[in-house]
């Protein structure tokens, strides 16, 4: 094993124990508000849902990305290649659906009573639930291809040109058809990438807006600090920021890997290294925002014997 080898191996190695660490924190903490008798706002499902999605991707990419940097490279069968590829792509869908949901809803939240949005805001917390089923059950179905693609490294097929993935292998197809399976997967992430900028731009502009219009207050209040609702927003556009920050290296690199017809493994690393970023970053964004833990994911209302009392962790 190289020192380079050794090298990344350790850097996915600890990204992949802090990413678990934090995110299943966060799942803890919730499950145990919600055990206590806390009732949990409508946006700490989406939260919880990207937390779900984030371990996913973690393990499905740290653990065998770490595991084949340390040269244990034939570890998985076919069908464990396969299985691990399918649900790999539909964490990395979830997290990016769930990012996008996020935005869209804070961006509704904080609209005017008096916009076009005012109906849909009272609406909006209804259909949380059912737009993350649809979500899973949207990457679901379009991740079912890879198990038509991702092979075991164990095969002896002469027959068919592979490309090496490290641990597992894609076989080739027609080109025309690789570009149609490559539109099919890139669609919905892209629509929510656009989606998630528009609500990006649209949460800065109500933003400023509202600034202007109380401005005079701030100046003579003797508290500087923000409202909770423009700190949980502020908290939002620095998650979406990051995300999209790291998904654009990523993508990147993706795009490099699909061109080469045999990736080297240090471009595979370096790959899996930018693809852990955000679901590691992104709990302690959560956290690291507001030291009382009182901002965008942690407020939750009790919800026996006391409907008036909030609880601020």
């Amino acid at each position: 094993m190289s020192s380079r080898d050794l090298a990344t191996g350790l850097v996915i190695l600890s990204q992949t124990v802090v990413g678990v660490l934090g995110n299943f924190s966060l799942l803890y903490h919730h499950i145990f508000l919600y055990v206590t008798g806390f009732r949990l706002r409508s946006i700490d499902l989406i939260l919880n849902n990207l937390n779900v999605a984030n371990s996913l991707s973690i393990l499905t990419i740290g653990v065998p990305r770490t595991m084949a940097a340390f040269g244990l490279k034939d570890f998985l069968n076919d069908i464990g290649c396969k299985l691990l590829l399918y649900f790999r792509s539909i964490g990395r869908g979830v997290c990016i659906s769930s990012t996008c949901l996020l935005s869209i809803f804070q961006a509704i939240t904080i609209s005017p009573n008096n916009s076009r949005w005012a109906e849909i805001k009272m609406k909006a917390p209804n259909y949380i639930g059912f737009t993350i089923s649809l979500c899973w059950l949207l990457y679901m179905l379009v991740n079912i291809i890879y198990p038509v693609f991702v092979t075991g490294n164990w095969r002896n097929d002469t027959i068919i040109k592979r490309k090496d993935l490290g641990y597992c292998s894609a076989k080739y197809h027609d080109r025309s058809a690789d570009s149609l399976y490559a539109a099919l997967l890139s669609f919905p992430d892209a629509l929510c990438l656009g989606l998630m900028l528009w609500a990006s731009g649209s949460m800065v502009s109500i933003l400023y807006r509202h600034k202007q219009r109380v401005q005079h207050i701030h100046r003579t209040s003797l508290s500087p600090r923000s409202s909770p609702e423009s700190r949980a927003t502020q908290t939002i556009l620095l998650l979406v920021s990051t995300f999209v920050s790291f998904y654009t290296l990523s993508s990147i690199l993706q795009v490099c890997i699909a061109l080469f017809d045999n990736p080297g493994l240090l471009l595979l690393q370096i790959d899996a290294v930018f693809s852990l970023c955000f679901p590691t970053v992104s709990p302690f964004v959560l956290m690291g925002r507001d030291s009382s833990l009182s901002g965008v994911s942690f407020s939750c209302r009790r919800n026996k014997n006391s409907p008036n009392s909030i609880r601020h962790m």
